[in-house]
């Protein structure tokens, strides 16, 4: 990749932003953490709305991606259709970087220079 520029990748869903870099890192701190509310602070967000967007990605496949375990201490996993769609997103991402690694270097060199940060 350049120094500069970054692909990001973003999947639309009946012509809705559906998957991006964000939730498939939430989902991935979810598996890391084992809870949603410790996966939201590790992304700076609060409770609700992370809560929010496991709902959204749980209603937007057929099976749920996330699971929450009842009863006292709780608890968060991802499903295999969750890891499924974390894996799936992740492979794409490293493939579409790799076809446009030239191109994005090219681009990169039509950018106006970095400005330079005083101390």
């Amino acid at each position: 990749m350049t120094e500069r520029l970054r692909l990001t990748l973003r999947v639309d869903a009946d012509k809705k932003p559906a998957l991006g870099h964000g939730k498939i890192r939430l989902l991935e701190q979810l598996a890391e953490t084992g809870s949603i509310s410790a996966a939201g602070r590790a992304m700076g967000m609060s409770y609700r709305r992370t809560w929010l967007l496991v709902d959204s990605l749980n209603q937007m496949f057929r099976e749920p991606l996330v699971v929450t375990r009842p009863g006292g201490g709780g608890g968060a996993f991802l499903t295999a259709e969750g890891e499924a769609v974390v894996r799936c997103y992740r492979d794409i991402e490293k493939q579409a970087a790799q076809v446009a690694e030239a191109h994005l270097a090219e681009l990169e060199k039509l950018l106006t220079p970095q400005a330079v940060e005083c101390p």
